[in-house]
């Protein structure tokens, strides 16, 4: 067994359940999990390796990534899909993503955990629902396991093409049974449940209005049979949403979950932007979780969604960068600072969210999000994800009086550190398991092709 000390760090955010602060803190970790947390001071002077910060950074919880969709990584700003609102984007972008193979799967979740982590994250889900020519989601799952990013691996999909009502065209919709077939195969092949596990699978139908009734129904009862396998979908993401509820089920969205037994602690929709005071305490009654994803949701002009409700109604919630042809970033920090002003936007009121309440969204709203007691906060007995930030950069000049709020109020564009499962996957700012240069370079030649063909 190896361990690990982290020390002299300036200040130790554990998110733990006092929410400590630490000033001069230290990290003990052994192998893959926390063994101590406490003052510098207090802890070994020795371990098999030692990271000294020079009470020059903070250290904190890795971040958590409630939703994306890593392949439209390949599709950033496209021109026809620019400024259009939900459904004309949609429409713009499945003509691209027909062109998808698995080697633009690899590349594109590859090149998309990389912004990830080198922007925090540390624990991430992927909601992948389109499988052209020779897709796969194992690829998807290589791709990220070999760069070393903790994963929820969403099988998404759709069923409901444009001849039965559906907004995807005919040729990118699958077989119902084919779709539950391939969902049981990864579940029993990849899904781990155990503690800090590193790979999960979640079932995701992709939306009301690309997926039938039927199933919504049979693949949550699918997972439901498996322990630690949950649902995931989009769920009320703009007033087109809506209204296309209204006249496909006569339902509004929140209604239209409960109907098909899309509630419940093992459930958590993305965006709820337009989710009704109903829905919301039918949420916070059986703890159905939120991914909320501002920068997506100012991009395509879906509205802003009610998250000091929702926090305040005790809902699950957790941030999502959402897909990065709708942000166009893979950037959780910037989430996470985009989330704080927004919610102050929204309710007209600086005190709506504060910095600490933003960092608690990426973190420990999160995990519970993504159903995981073993990440989110730093403390004895959790999984050794953490990330160190270096005060001593130009964005962080005079913020001497609140560092930890600096992180949110202020630009953090990278991080210094992350140890993920407890190894160094950032080291000064630079990823250790994969050629940065190189992955750029063959994700930008995928992507010429996919626009070529």
């Amino acid at each position: 067994m190896s361990t690990l000390l982290i020390k002299n760090i300036h200040t130790l955010v554990t998110m733990d359940g006092d929410r400590r602060e630490i000033r001069h803190g230290a990290l003990l970790v052994r192998d893959n999990v926390i063994e101590r947390v406490g003052s510098t001071s207090e802890l070994p002077e020795t371990a098999d390796e030692i990271l000294d910060l020079g009470d020059r950074a903070i250290v904190l919880p890795g971040l958590i990534n409630t939703h994306h969709h890593f392949y439209q990584t390949l599709t950033r700003v496209t021109p026809a899909g620019q400024n259009g609102d939900l459904f004309q984007w949609l429409k713009t972008h499945y003509l691209l993503w027909a062109n998808l193979t698995a080697e633009a799967m690899y590349y594109s979740s590859q090149m998309a955990a990389a912004e990830l982590i080198l922007s925090g994250c540390t624990t991430t889900s992927d909601h992948h629902y389109i499988f052209p020519n020779d897709c796969l989601l194992d690829e998807q799952i290589r791709a990220v396991s070999e760069i070393g990013l903790r994963f929820h691996a969403s099988r998404g999909s759709m069923s409901l093409g444009e001849s039965q009502g559906g907004l995807p065209p005919d040729s990118l919709v699958e077989k119902e049974a084919d779709i539950l077939k391939d969902s049981q195969r990864l579940i029993e092949q990849y899904h781990d449940n155990s503690p800090y596990s590193m790979l999960r699978i979640v079932l995701a139908p992709c939306s009301p209005f690309s997926v039938s009734s039927d199933l919504m129904k049979e693949s949550a009862t699918l997972a439901r049979s498996y322990p630690g396998v949950r649902l995931h979908t989009h769920l009320a993401e703009n007033k087109g949403d809506v209204e296309y509820s209204l006249a496909k089920f006569k339902l509004i969205p929140g209604d239209y979950a409960e109907s098909v037994g899309w509630l419940g602690d093992d459930v958590w929709h993305a965006h709820c932007v337009k989710l009704s005071d109903r829905a919301i305490a039918k949420f916070a009654e059986t703890g159905t979780g939120v991914a909320h994803c501002p920068c997506s949701n100012m991009r395509l002009a879906s509205g802003i969604a009610p998250i000091r409700k929702l926090l305040n109604a005790h809902v699950p919630v957790g941030l999502g960068v959402d897909g990065a042809a709708s942000n166009d970033a893979t950037h959780l920090f910037h989430e996470a600072r985009t989330a704080f002003l927004l919610a102050r936007v929204r309710d007209e009121a600086a005190s709506a969210m504060t910095a600490r309440d933003a960092l608690e969204l990426a973190t420990r709203g999160g995990a519970r999000v993504l159903g995981r007691d073993d990440i989110g906060y730093l403390s004895p007995g959790m999984a050794a994800d953490f990330i160190a930030v270096n005060l001593d950069r130009p964005s962080f000049v005079g913020t001497q009086s609140d560092p930890v709020a600096a992180l949110i109020y202020c630009q953090t564009d990278y991080v210094d550190y992350s140890f993920i499962n407890g190894k160094k996957i950032v080291d000064r700012a630079c990823l250790t398991t994969v050629e940065l240069p190189t992955l750029v370079e063959r994700a930008n030649r995928i992507a010429v092709q996919l626009f070529s063909n």
